[in-house]
C-alpha cells in the first residue's frame, strides 16, 4: 500500500504481481471480476506463485522427448523395423538387432535434454526461491517467492508519503479489492479497493506493479498481491517453450522420406521377381551411425562456441553458451533478427556530451564526459552571452522529475526515472549549478559564486544553434532545445485551467494536450541546445551495420515510447540521417486498414522489395495491425523497409511479429533480449539469444543461445554459424554419398548374379555402414557383397573420420574475413549449399559412382584372368576389390571436398584409407588363431598380389572422380563465387578487400538507382499531423496520476521511513 498526499488525502493502494516487470499493453475490458480479502481468508482458490519455464517436467518429458525424436521420419521407420523383428520367423535376425542401437541413439539425446532443461529448472528455482516480506498474523515472515498467495500484503522493497508505514496500520486494514480476472493486457487494469467504513477508491493500470518490474527513486514498497504465478500478466504473454528443429533437419527429414519411398519401391520389385527375403539384418545400421556422427559433431561445435574467448565478457565475468547443439546450423541462415532495446541495444546509462549556448558550441570532453571550462568563464567575465548561459543552466537544474537523495557522506544521488534528465542535472551539476532539494512547493539549486544577478541585454542565435544540433545529431547524440518565455501571472492561471482540462479529458487527450501546449509555447526565445549520449551497448553500431551488409533484417520491438526508440534507432546506426521514416500510429482499426492500404499502394512495384524507408509504428496500431484484415498488408509494407520499429509493444505481440514472419516470409528469424519480456520472442523465433548477465537470467535461460553483450552476435552468426551450417551441410551430404555409394552396389550385384541371394561384402564390413541402404539391399539382394566385418567397420572406422574433419574444422574463409567482409554470409543464409536440388545432385553421383565401382571391376575380372596360374577368386575376392575401390573413392571425395586442409584433415583422409589395407592384412590372418571369418584366411596375398587390383586402384577411383574433378574445376573457373575468391586471396596472402568492393559495387550502384524514386515518395509518407510534441525523455504517460504530479509530492528535507 502507498499513500498519495493529495488535497483529498485519499489513499491508493499499488497491487503486485510478485516480481514484477513493467513493459505496455492494449487495454482490454474485463469479462468478470476477481475478489479478494484484505487481510482474511480468501473465499475463492487461485493459482500458487511457483512458475516455470523449462521444456520438461518430470511428467511431460517422456512424452514431449518422444515426439521431438519421432518427428525424424528414419526414427519411425527403424521403430517400425524394431517392432517387425518382435515377431517370430517374420525377421531372420534377432529381435534387438535394430531396437538396440536405436535405444542407444534416443538415450544419448535424452541425456542432452535432460542436461539443457536442467539449467532452465536451476534458473526457475532461483526466482521461486526468492525471499520477501510477507505481513502475516500482524508480522513479517520471509518467505519464498512460490509460497506468496494472493492477498498477502508484501514489502517489495517504496514508500510514498503515507499513514501507512507500520505493519500495525497494515494490519488493521480490513476490506475487499475487485478487480479484473488475470489477463494478457498490460496496459490495463481494472478495479476497486474497497476499505472497511470507507468510501470506494478506483483502480487503474497506475496502481498496478507488474511482475519484473524495478523499483526507481526508493527502496521498497508495500503492496496487496492480486496475480500469482502463471496467472500474472508477465507470465500470460509468455509461451511454452518450443521444440524447435533447424532448416536442414527439415530438409534432410523430407528427402529421407523419399528415399523411404525408394526402398519400398525397391522391395515391390524384388517381390516381384520372387526374391525371397533371406539376407540376415546384421548389428549394422548407418543411418544411427549417421545420427552419431551428427550429434557428436554438433555437440563439439557446442563446445567450439562457449570456448571462444572473442566472444567472452571480461566486465561480468560471462561467457558465450550453446544452451542446445540442435540449432547450430541454423545460425548461418538467419535473415530477420528482432530485438529488444533497454539492456540488449543500450545500456540505459546517459551522458551530458556537448552543448551549445547562445550560437557558441561547447564540446570539450575529457573521458567521455563534458568539460568545456569555456562556459563558466565566460559566465564569471560577463561575457555577452552570459545572460544566455545562467538561464540555460537554471534550466538544465530546474526544468525535471529528478528527486535528489543526500547521502550520509553529504554527497547527492539523482534518482531518475528519465535517464536523459538524469544526465542533465548532472551536467549542470557538473558546470556548477547543483540540484540539491525538491519539496512540494519548490526545489534548491546551489550555485557557485559566479553571477547572481539577471544581465541585461539577450541576442538570439537560432541559425547556428540549428547547425549545432544538426553536427550533434549526425553524431547520433540525442538533442533537446532549450527556450524561455515571458509570461505573466493572468495568463498562466487561464491556461493552467484549460491544461487541466486537456489532461482530464477522457477523449483525445494527446492532442488536447498539444494544443493546449502550443498555446504557451510562443515566442519563445531560444537559449540553447544539449546533446545527450545514450551510452549503448559496446560495439552496437558497428555490429548493425555488418550484419546489414550481411543482408539480414534488423527489427528494433521495445516498450519504451515512440521517441525514445527512434533516437536510439539514429545512436546505432539502425535509422540513418535523411532516411524517410513511415510513420503509423492510428487510434483505430479502421483507420489502420486505410492507412495501410495507402501505403501498399504508394510502394507500388517496389512493394516486398527493400527500400530505404524505416517504419515506425506503436503498439495500440500494432494491435489492429496484426489483425486478420491487415495482416498481409502490414507484413508487405514491413518487409519493403530496411529497418522497423515496434514501439509501446507488449512481449505476446513481440512474439506474434516473429510468428508472422517466419509464417509467411518462409525466413530463418532469430530474436534477442535481455529480460522476462523477451521470453515469448525468443522461444517463438527459430533461433533465440539471450543477453546474460544485464536483467537477470529468464532470457538467458530461455534462449538456444546466451551472450553477455549485443556485439558478440557478430560472430556468432557471421562466423559461428556460417561455419557450423557449411561442416554439417557438408557431413549430411556426404553421410549420404558414402553409403550410398557401398549399398547400392547390392543392387548391382543381385542383377549380376540373378537374384541368388549370394553375397559380395562379407557381412560384418557392411554391418556398421548403414541401416537404410543395408534394408534396401537385404529387400531384393537376400545376400551380401562383402565379409561381415569389413561391413561393419565401414562407419565406424574406415570412412568414419573424414566427415568428422569436415564437420569440426572445414571452413572456406577465416574467422577474421568472415567478420571484414559480412557478404560472405550470403552464401548460406540463402541454403545454397543445402537443399532439395543440391541433396538429390549428390545422391545421383553417388549411384553414379557405385555403378562405376561395381562394374568397372566386374568387366575388368570378365576379361582376364586374376592369378598367372589360372585360379579364380572366390564372391569375396570380388568384394574385397569393390570394397577397397569404394573405401579409397569416398575417401578422396571427402579430400575433393574440403576446402581448408589441416594435418587433422589429413590424418582423417589418409589414416582412413591406410586403416583399410592395415585391417585386411590382419584379418586375412585371424583364422584359426581366432573361430572368425574363415572364408577371409589369406584374402590378403590374393588381394593384393593381383596385379589387375592394382590397375584398377589407379583407374577406377579417378574414373569415378574425374567428373567431379572437371566440374569443379569449370565452376572454380567460370563461375566463381565471393566465397571462393575471398578463399583464394588467403591462400595466396592477398588482402581481398579490393575482390570484395569489386563483386559488391555493381550491385549496390543499381540498388540505388532504382531506390531514387523511393526517396522521393516515401518523404510524403510521414504524417506531419497528430504528431507527439516534446522530447524523447518525457515521461509523462497522462495516467490518472500524472507523473509531474507525483513528483511534487516528494520531501527531500523529511526522513525516509523504514517501514517497518
Amino acid at each position: 500500500m502507498r499513500k498519495m498526499e493529495k488535497d483529498e488525502k485519499e489513499l491508493k493502494a499499488i497491487m503486485l504481481e510478485p516480481n514484477g516487470f513493467d513493459e505496455p499493453d492494449i487495454p482490454a475490458q474485463p469479462q468478470n471480476e476477481r475478489v479478494i480479502n484484505i487481510n482474511s481468508a480468501q473465499r475463492d482458490k487461485f493459482c500458487n506463485n511457483k512458475i516455470s519455464t523449462a521444456k520438461y517436467s518430470f511428467i511431460s518429458f517422456l512424452p514431449k522427448f518422444l515426439f521431438e525424436q519421432f518427428r525424424r521420419y528414419a526414427n519411425i521407420f527403424f521403430l517400425f523395423i524394431a517392432l517387425l523383428q518382435q515377431i517370430p520367423r517374420v525377421s531372420p535376425t534377432g529381435r534387438y538387432t535394430t531396437a538396440v542401437p536405436l535405444l542407444f541413439i534416443l538415450l544419448v539425446s535424452a541425456i542432452k535434454e535432460i542436461i539443457e532443461d536442467f539449467k532452465r529448472h536451476r534458473a526457475d528455482d532461483t526466482v521461486n526461491n526468492n525471499k520477501v516480506c510477507v505481513l502475516r498474523n500482524s508480522y513479517w515472515q520471509l518467505l519464498k517467492w512460490k509460497d506468496v498467495v494472493v492477498g498477502d500484503i508484501v514489502k517489495v522493497g517504496l514508500p510514498q508519503t503515507a499513514k501507512l508505514l507500520k505493519k500495525e496500520d497494515l494490519s488493521d486494514l480490513i476490506g475487499l479489492i475487485e478487480c479484473e480476472p488475470p489477463n494478457r493486457h498490460l496496459l490495463d487494469f481494472v478495479g476497486n479497493i474497497r476499505p472497511s467504513s470507507r468510501q470506494t477508491i478506483p483502480l487503474g493500470p497506475d496502481q498496478l506493479l507488474l511482475r519484473g518490474a524495478m523499483l526507481r527513486n526508493t527502496n521498497w514498497v508495500f503492496g496487496i498481491v492480486v496475480y500469482t504465478g502463471h496467472e500474472s500478466k508477465l507470465m500470460l504473454n509468455s509461451t511454452s517453450a518450443p521444440l524447435k528443429r533447424s532448416t536442414v533437419e527439415k530438409v534432410t527429414n523430407l528427402q529421407i522420406l523419399f528415399l523411404f519411398g525408394i526402398l519400398l519401391l525397391l522391395s515391390l520389385i524384388c517381390t516381384v521377381a520372387n526374391q525371397i527375403w533371406t539376407s540376415d539384418h546384421e548389428k549394422t545400421h548407418w543411418y544411427l551411425g549417421y545420427e552419431v556422427t551428427l550429434e557428436m559433431v554438433k555437440f563439439i561445435q557446442a563446445i567450439f562456441i562457449n570456448w571462444d574467448m572473442d566472444m567472452y565478457c571480461e566486465e561480468t565475468d560471462t561467457p558465450a553458451m550453446a544452451r542446445t547443439s540442435n540449432l547450430n546450423e541454423e545460425l548461418g541462415q538467419i535473415k530477420y533478427i528482432f530485438s529488444d532495446k533497454t539492456g540488449t541495444l543500450t545500456r540505459n546509462m546517459m551522458s551530458f556530451r556537448k552543448c551549445s549556448v547562445a550560437g557558441i558550441m561547447n564540446n570539450e570532453e575529457s573521458e567521455g564526459q563534458f568539460n568545456d571550462d569555456s562556459l563558466i568563464m565566460n559566465l564569471k567575465q560577463q561575457h555577452t552571452t552570459a545572460t544566455e548561459i545562467r538561464e540555460f543552466l537554471t534550466l538544465l537544474a530546474v526544468c525535471h522529475t529528478v528527486v535528489p537523495e543526500r547521502n550520509p557522506d553529504n554527497t547527492i544521488n539523482y534518482q531518475a526515472s528519465s535517464p536523459d534528465e538524469g544526465a542533465l542535472v548532472k551536467g549542470a551539476k557538473q558546470l556548477g549549478f547543483v540540484f540539491s532539494t525538491r519539496t512540494p512547493d519548490a526545489v534548491t539549486v546551489d550555485v557557485d559564486n559566479v553571477i547572481y544577478e539577471r544581465l541585461e541585454g539577450s541576442q538570439r542565435h537560432s541559425e547556428i544553434t540549428i547547425k549545432h544540433l544538426e553536427q550533434f545529431a549526425t553524431l547520433g547524440l540525442r538533442t533537446l532545445c532549450l527556450a524561455t518565455a515571458d509570461v505573466n501571472e493572468d495568463f498562466y492561471d487561464e491556461w493552467k485551467h484549460t491544461y487541466y482540462k486537456a489532461s482530464t479529458s477522457l477523449q483525445n487527450r494527446d492532442k488536447k494536450l498539444d494544443e493546449a501546449a502550443e498555446l504557451i509555447e510562443r515566442n519563445l526565445n531560444l537559449i540553447g541546445a544539449t546533446a545527450i549520449e545514450d551510452k549503448l551497448q559496446e560495439g552496437v553500431p558497428e555490429t548493425i551495420a555488418s550484419l546489414a551488409k550481411a543482408d539480414i533484417k534488423i527489427w528494433v520491438l521495445t516498450g519504451d515510447k515512440q521517441e525514445t526508440a527512434v533516437n536510439i534507432g539514429y545512436s546505432c546506426k539502425l535509422l540513418k540521417e535523411g532516411m524517410p521514416l513511415l510513420i503509423i500510429n492510428e487510434h483505430s482499426l479502421d483507420g489502420t486498414r486505410d492507412v495501410l492500404r495507402k501505403h501498399v499502394d504508394e510502394f507500388g512495384d517496389l512493394i516486398k522489395k527493400e527500400n530505404e524507408v524505416a517504419l515506425i509504428i506503436d503498439g495500440k496500431t500494432l494491435k489492429y495491425a496484426l489483425t486478420c484484415d491487415c495482416r498481409q498488408d502490414f507484413l508487405d509494407i514491413a518487409v519493403s523497409c530496411k529497418a522497423v520499429i515496434c514501439c509501446r509493444v507488449s512481449p505476446l505481440q513481440k512474439a506474434e511479429l516473429v510468428d508472422l514472419v517466419k509464417k509467411y516470409c518462409k525466413a530463418v528469424t532469430l530474436a534477442i533480449g535481455d529480460g522476462a519480456n523477451d521470453v515469448g520472442m525468443i522461444q517463438a523465433a527459430d533461433v533465440g539469444v539471450g543477453i546474460s548477465g544485464v536483467e537477470g537470467l529468464q532470457a538467458a535461460c530461455a534462449s538456444d543461445y546466451a551472450i553477455a553483450q549485443f556485439r558478440f552476435l557478430n560472430k556468432l552468426l557471421l562466423v559461428h554459424g556460417a561455419w557450423s551450417y557449411s561442416r554439417l551441410c557438408k557431413l549430411i551430404l556426404y553421410s549420404f554419398y558414402k553409403n550410398i555409394c557401398l549399398y547400392v552396389i547390392e543392387l548391382w550385384f543381385a542383377l549380376n548374379n540373378g537374384f541368388s541371394g549370394q553375397i559380395l561384402f562379407e557381412r560384418w564390413t557392411i554391418g556398421l555402414y548403414n541401416v537404410f541402404w543395408f534394408a534396401l539391399q537385404n529387400g531384393f539382394s537376400g545376400q551380401i557383397l562383402f565379409e561381415r566385418w569389413t561391413i561393419g567397420f565401414y562407419n565406424v572406422i574406415f570412412t568414419a573420420a573424414p566427415p568428422l574433419a569436415m564437420g569440426l574444422f572445414d571452413r572456406y574463409c577465416n574467422a577474421e574475413n568472415r567478420l571484414r567482409f559480412p557478404e560472405l554470409y550470403k552464401y548460406s543464409q540463402n541454403a545454397q549449399q543445402f537443399n532439395v536440388k543440391v541433396f538429390w545432385m549428390w545422391i545421383a553421383n553417388a549411384i553414379y559412382h557405385s555403378i562405376l565401382l561395381f562394374w568397372m571391376p566386374i568387366l575388368a575380372l570378365q576379361q582376364d584372368v586374376a592369378f598367372s596360374d589360372g585360379k579364380v577368386g572366390n564372391y569375396l575376392f570380388v568384394g574385397n576389390f569393390v570394397y577397397t575401390y569404394v573405401v579409397v573413392t569416398v575417401c578422396l571425395k571427402a579430400g575433393l571436398e574440403t576446402s581448408a586442409w589441416t594435418w587433422l584433415t589429413h590424418l582423417a583422409i589418409w589414416g582412413s584409407i591406410a586403416s583399410w589395407f592395415l585391417f585386411l592384412i590382419v584379418y586375412s590372418h585371424v583364422y584359426p588363431h581366432i573361430n572368425l571369418a574363415p572364408e577371409m584366411l589369406g584374402m590378403d596375398s590374393m588381394v593384393l598380389g593381383c596385379s589387375i587390383f592394382w590397375m584398377g586402384l589407379l583407374l577406377i577411383p579417378f574414373t569415378c572422380l574425374i567428373r567431379d574433378i572437371a566440374w569443379k574445376v569449370l565452376r572454380r573457373t567460370m563461375f566463381k563465387t565471393l566465397r571462393e575468391k575471398v578463399q583464394e586471396a588467403e591462400i595466396a596472402h592477398v588482402d581481398p578487400t579490393t575482390i570484395v568492393l569489386q563483386t559488391t559495387k555493381k550491385r549496390l550502384t543499381e540498388t540505388a538507382r532504382l531506390l531514387r524514386n523511393v526517396f522521393s515518395r516515401s518523404m510524403n509518407r510521414v504524417p506531419t499531423q497528430d504528431q507527439p510534441h516534446g522530447f524523447a525523455f518525457s515521461q509523462e504517460e497522462h495516467g490518472s496520476i500524472a507523473q509531474a504530479e507525483l513528483i511534487r509530492v516528494y520531501d527531500t528535507t523529511k526522513e525516509k521511513p523504514q517501514g517497518h
